[in-house]
């Protein structure tokens, strides 16, 4: 039981700072838009990478030299484009909640976009879990860290319908598109640092 609760922790305390993949999440589920599907996307994915991480892809990064740092360039370079479409998007002026609905096609390919793309999943899903898992019982350490992301997204999905009388108004919107576009360039700088 102490790997599992290992494993919900470290999960956890990854997923829930704020990047690319949650805040579309968010933003999905504050808009009531295809919020199934996009959970359903984020917490599969990062059930298929904690899979590999814990089964030892930390091994196989630190075999492969420039592996960690071509991902860290790769992943500013993501971050940094989306963060100015978020700035684009503030720009413009913010939307209603009560906008058109986007196709299922574009949520699901933005959705499967930030996942997998995101240089910050594979650091923390495949490298840091993976490392962690190593210093536990690999099954029950494993079983926790998926089981803490699909409460994580199922909570974030469905849990920001609470939010939606604050961003019915379009002033809401570019505040948020504009702090997660801030968000979204530290993290950028954060990881040329480190490269």
């Amino acid at each position: 039981m102490t790997h599992f609760i290992s494993g919900f922790f470290v999960s956890l305390s990854l997923i829930v700072a704020i990047g690319a993949q949650n805040a579309f999440v968010l933003r999905q589920g504050l808009r009531r838009e295809h919020v199934g599907i996009v959970v359903a996307i984020c917490a599969a994915s990062d059930a298929v990478l904690i899979t590999a991480g814990v089964l030892g892809f930390g091994a196989v990064s630190a075999a492969v030299p420039g592996l960690g740092m071509a991902m860290r360039i790769v992943g500013a370079a993501f971050l940094i484009v989306y963060g100015a479409l978020r700035f684009r998007a503030a720009w413009r002026g913010g939307e209603m909640l009560e906008t058109a609905s986007a196709p299922r096609g574009k949520v699901v390919a933005t959705a499967l976009l930030l996942t997998w793309a995101n240089p910050h999943v594979y650091l923390d899903t495949l490298m840091l879990i993976g490392s962690i898992s190593a210093q536990h019982d690999a099954l029950p350490f494993g079983v926790g860290a998926v089981l803490a992301s699909l409460s994580f997204f199922t909570a974030l999905g469905f849990g920001a319908r609470w939010l939606a009388p604050v961003f019915a108004r379009p002033r809401a919107w570019v505040v948020l598109e504009c702090a997660v576009g801030v968000l979204m360039w530290v993290i950028a700088a954060s990881l040329l640092i480190g490269a």
